[in-house]
């Protein structure tokens, strides 16, 4: 007993002042984290979450641009529209064959640009470069330069074909002629930029593989197909899911492409997008109402192809 009097006898008193220092130092520590990332979580719920909200509380309204305030409650009457609206069935095929017709080919030229600027060339810098100056061109810039270039009378394309005896083609108004025309633009102005993300994504594979490959007899091609390949999955994976999600939500391009026609998408709406729907509805007709259904069941659309996708995968892995 005498002992323990001694030793607090002997241990320095810890001031108030010192211990209340103490706690609020380890408050601060704690709660550095939360400070540095709330700007984050202000600046994404201001012009990411609320708008998102906002939609979707607007989709459930019959509402004029010209009237906002004077609403009526509809409840799912926009959502339930859409399913007998064969405006939006047709914007939405248009949508998805412009979307195959873009993506697909845009990705496998990007992965072969990519594999040849990868190699050693002279120049690589250069052509590099140029593989990003159609992305850094204005939509507006490169789609009414395509427009002059698919022109029927004086276009250089129909000039081209008629070298060789066929017809001229209709680009604007063809019903696939249209869709190719518009696909065009978009993987002329992304296949250089797919290309530079699969060529920084071939940089980080291990030469020791493209060695251990080659050792074994593997030609250049087999080198590149199981070595390469797998490699880039995680590139592919991000360049189709952006893909994806530029094709839903396609929209200058194909308003641009064909002077006159606007937000229709043609004389009989045969490249309207989803993107051009939204906007001929919510902007030409002033159904505010409607544009946001349509813009949620573009959210949805997303939603399901990227589930369905996921689904696929995991069944193929548990196979």
């Amino acid at each position: 007993m005498a002992e323990d009097v001694v030793e607090r006898a002997l241990v320095p008193a810890v001031p108030a002042g010192g211990a209340r220092r103490d706690r609020l130092g380890r408050l601060r520590s704690r709660a550095a984290p939360y400070v540095l990332v709330a700007p984050f979580f202000l600046l994404f719920g201001a012009f990411g979450l609320f708008p998102l909200v906002a939609t979707a509380w607007t989709s459930l309204f019959r509402v004029e641009l010209t009237a906002p305030e004077a609403r009526e409650w509809v409840g799912a009457h926009n959502y339930a529209r859409l399913l007998t609206d064969g405006f939006f069935w047709n914007a939405l095929a248009n949508t998805v064959l412009i979307g195959l017709l873009a993506t697909v080919p845009q990705l496998l030229l990007a992965l072969g640009a990519a594999h040849l600027l990868d190699a050693r060339l002279r120049g690589r810098l250069f052509f590099r470069v140029a593989a990003l100056a159609p992305y850094a061109t204005s939509v507006a810039a490169a789609t009414l330069v395509f427009a002059l270039f698919y022109g029927r009378d004086q276009g250089m394309v129909n000039w081209a074909i008629g070298l060789v005896g066929l017809d001229p083609v209709d680009w604007q108004n063809g019903p696939w002629a249209s869709k190719f025309a518009v696909a065009s633009i978009v993987i002329w102005r992304w296949t250089g930029y797919n290309a530079l993300i699969y060529l920084a994504a071939m940089r980080t594979i291990p030469p020791e593989l493209y060695e251990a490959a080659a050792l074994d007899g593997a030609s250049r091609g087999r080198r590149f197909w199981h070595v390469t390949l797998p490699g880039l999955r995680p590139a592919l994976a991000f360049t189709g899911i952006v893909s994806t999600i530029g094709a839903v939500q396609l929209f200058g391009e194909p308003l641009l492409f064909s002077s006159g026609a606007g937000a229709s998408g043609g004389a009989d709406h045969q490249y309207q997008t989803l993107g051009l729907y939204l906007y001929e509805q919510g902007w030409v007709n002033l159904h505010l109402g409607r544009a946001a259904a349509i813009a949620w069941a573009m959210l949805l659309l997303l939603v399901v192809v990227f589930g369905l996708v996921r689904l696929g995968r995991g069944k193929g892995a548990r196979r």
